[in-house]
């Protein structure tokens, strides 16, 4: 039969790290790869008791269908949640999602002509470039250093790109570099925004799960425009399988959105929203998250001792204080995806860099996840991954 797919098709690709954690799920492997919580920390318990509440109290009503805009309780769980780090809402202003990986799509199909201009970190967040490039955008990419995006670099980029549809951060703990943008930086992003009438897309699922260092206001704190597009989850501090997520933004921005999911699945799943929302009644969610935090940070402490006694001397790597992940740079003109590979004939995994570039600028860098994994088998991984990166780092000196 003829090929009938439509010509946005092959612009479509597999998340290279869900492919990624399909060779690491063997048991024997030990995987820093996928981005994922720990899942004994997952309060299967209290779910227990909140899908029970739900069912007797509500229990029709929670298997219908129901309004686009999301289960009105939760949404007022979630505008009271974000005015606590600073971002004044209400309901009409939240849209929930079916994970932030559907708003993140969502803002594709919204905003994203073919051939539009997307400004973003350097590199960023993978599922997020995947969904772009569906809709055929043009990345280009900010330099970052250790205190998030360069704003020097980024009022450049704006002054070279004047009709960029919109700025898309992950200001906390980055994925893939767990870097954050400092204050100041996030002021300036505001004022940029103001200055060259440009949109900004907040993504933010791990502000959250900060274990060290100062609170910081999310970016959208800064807002006088209603120009900044908010975006989070609960997979981070709840449960990724309930697949639940929000969009924060002007109501006329909203009404957009509305009619957009309404085209995809109508709504997101009723009985999802009221176990998450029966949860948070029942439930203090703030001293799950702090449980969370603080396995995280014993994790991320654990790896970052072990970069330090058993990786090589000439590579730099980032010190998250919240989050997911650790970005490794490794010397330059050495590839990560030999470097993966190698790992894991060693059954060890990480994800190579390079796809976390949207125009494939840099091949010397990994990300590590620390999250999914016991003390334990991350003392035993890391030996495993310095052991490669000794023998693959000396064939290059040799090389050289």
């Amino acid at each position: 039969m003829e090929n009938k797919f439509a010509k946005r098709t092959h612009l479509a690709k597999s998340s290279e790290t869900r492919e990624i954690l399909k060779v690491t799920e063997r048991p024997e492997v030990i995987s820093f790869a996928g981005g994922l919580p720990a899942p004994e920390l997952f309060p299967v318990e209290a779910l227990k008791d909140a899908c029970n509440a739900v069912l007797n109290e509500e229990g029709a009503a929670s298997l219908q269908y129901s309004t686009t805009e999301g289960y009105i309780p939760l949404r007022e769980a979630i505008c009271q949640r974000m005015k606590v780090i600073g971002i004044n809402s209400t309901i009409e202003d939240v849209l929930i999602t079916s994970g932030s990986q559907q708003a993140i799509d969502l803002t594709g199909r919204l905003f994203i002509d073919e051939g539009d201009t997307i400004i973003c970190e350097s590199p960023t967040y993978l599922a997020a470039i995947n969904a772009f490039k569906s809709y055929n955008a043009k990345f280009v990419e900010v330099a970052m250093d250790e205190d998030g995006m360069v704003m020097e670099e980024l009022e450049k980029k704006l002054q070279e790109h004047p009709h960029t549809k919109f700025i898309y951060t992950i200001p906390d703990f980055q994925n893939p570099t767990g870097r954050t943008l400092k204050l100041e930086r996030r002021k300036r992003m505001i004022e940029l925004a103001n200055q060259y009438d440009v949109l900004i897309v907040e993504d933010n699922p791990y502000g959250a799960v900060r274990f060290a260092g100062e609170e910081l206001p999310p970016v959208k704190h800064f807002d006088t425009e209603s120009r900044v597009i908010y975006i989070s989850t609960f997979s981070k501090i709840f449960t990724p399988g309930l697949r639940l997520g929000w969009i924060c933004a002007d109501k006329s921005f909203i009404e957009k959105y509305v009619a957009f999911k309404q085209t995809a699945d109508l709504h997101t799943d009723s009985f999802a929203q009221r176990i998450t929302a029966k949860y948070m009644e029942l439930y203090d969610i703030e001293e799950h998250i702090n449980k969370i935090k603080a396995v995280y940070k014993e994790r991320c402490t654990a790896m970052l001792s072990c970069i330090e006694e058993f990786f090589p001397k000439n590579l730099s790597y980032s010190k998250p204080e919240g989050g997911l992940f650790i970005w490794v740079e490794l010397p330059e003109g050495v590839d990560s995806t030999h470097i993966f590979t190698e790992c894991l004939k060693n059954n060890v995994a990480c994800v190579p860099g390079v796809p976390f570039f949207p125009n494939g600028t840099q091949k010397n860098a990994l990300r590590l996840n620390y999250s999914n994994m016991s003390e334990e088998k991350i003392i035993e991984g890391m030996k495993r991954m310095g052991e490669v990166l000794h023998r693959e780092l000396e064939k290059e000196t040799t090389l050289l």
